[in-house]
């Protein structure tokens, strides 16, 4: 009987995690190798330069441009505040003065006597770089980060939007079934909450006001999605959402209970910190949105022990490419033979008896196991 190696989705007490946590640009590393990290600590920072801002400083004082130098009553490196008057004409007998104004603060950059254009940078933006994980510092990346592992608990969702939080996991449905109400929302400040079949809009909208930075459920409606965000979401890496709460699919799109294995575990680690991302990629290159709870920093040589993913006959799957795309169900058949699909491209499929009753044929690449 054939069968096949498929990515699938981690859901695990004990997972050997290691990540690389890099700055955007060259800056300072602040951690050593084999120091042990807090999640909230910072590995690396960096100073980004300002936003440039350019004011048509000689059009705004009615001069040619090579007399500009003249007005000007900030040098380039000197520092100017918003308001501050930049440059002047001197008017007649000192009076009806035209004054040209820093829109922002920062420092005066340069001039042009061509254009007649003053340049004003914003002041440099420091950027961060937390460890997200606690764990143990394997590797420093020379002026850009850290490569961090520690053995943790490891819940992979299959969709997700809103950046890297931190927060302690608190349950707030009785049962996997259960969907999360408004009214269920108490004091939850700080928390990652877990849910159980799902959440609607007012849920959210709750959750957030109450304080929350996470939300982990099992499935939701797409136009709650549409609803949280204000726009719809693209097939992109979503991750970078400016939204106040991320927000954490287990099991995909609808009306979906929580898995058996998922909610157990998440409900077995109320109360402890959880590093949540939302992040997610479907295609090349798969980005999973995950929740890690970290037990320990991992031993150097440690390797993860845990089975490789064998799609075979009974396997349980999800389906991740439309038109049957989140639907959940086992495999019935691995028909040997290259087949064509609708794409008149021939490739290898599955049979697969969803829980809806109906058996249907899927791509393989298009299938992803379910730890049981």
């Amino acid at each position: 009987m054939g069968v096949a190696y498929t990515p699938g989705l981690r859901v695990t007490s004990n997972a050997l995690i290691r990540m690389e946590r890099r700055l955007p640009t060259k800056g300072e590393v602040l951690v050593t190798e084999g120091q042990m990290v807090a999640a909230d600590e910072v590995v690396a920072r960096a100073e980004m330069p300002g936003n440039l801002h350019t004011v048509r400083a000689a059009q705004t004082l009615h001069v040619e441009p090579q007399e500009l130098e003249g007005h000007l009553l900030k040098r380039p490196g000197e520092k100017v505040e918003a308001g501050e008057v930049i440059a002047e004409t001197q008017g007649m007998w000192g009076l009806f003065k035209t004054a040209v104004k820093s829109p922002i603060a920062g420092v005066l950059e340069d001039l042009s006597a061509v254009s007649g254009h003053v340049r004003i940078r914003e002041a440099p933006r420091r950027v961060e770089v937390l460890a997200h994980i606690a764990g143990r510092v394997e590797g420093v990346i020379s002026g850009e980060g850290a490569a961090l592992s520690a053995r943790a608990a490891l819940v992979q969702g299959i969709f997700g939007i809103g950046g890297e939080r931190r927060g302690h996991i608190k349950v707030l449905c009785s049962e996997r079934t259960a969907r999360l109400r408004a009214e269920d929302i108490g004091e939850c400040s700080g928390c990652v909450i877990v849910a159980g079949a799902g959440a609607d809009s007012a849920a959210i909208r709750a959750a957030a006001e109450a304080g929350a930075v996470g939300l982990v459920v099992g499935a939701v409606r797409d136009e709650v999605v549409r609803e949280y965000l204000g726009y719809d979401i693209g097939v992109a890496i979503t991750g970078q959402e400016d939204v106040p709460l991320t927000l954490i699919l287990t099991e995909g799109f609808g009306e979906l209970a929580m898995a058996q294995r998922t909610w157990d575990l998440l409900s077995s680690l109320e109360g402890q910190l959880a590093s949540i991302d939302g992040a997610t990629q479907i295609r090349a290159g798969v980005i999973r949105p995950e929740v890690i709870v970290t037990r320990e920093a991992a031993e150097p040589d440690a390797a993860d022990s845990e089975p490789e993913q064998i799609l075979d006959v009974g396997a349980r799957v999800r389906v991740i490419r439309e038109p049957h795309f989140g639907a959940l169900g086992r495999i019935s058949q691995l028909p040997p033979e290259l087949t064509e699909i609708e794409t008149e491209s021939k490739v290898r499929i599955a049979m697969v008896q969803l829980d809806t009753g109906n058996e249907v044929r899927v791509p393989r690449a298009n299938l992803e196991i379910i730890q049981e």
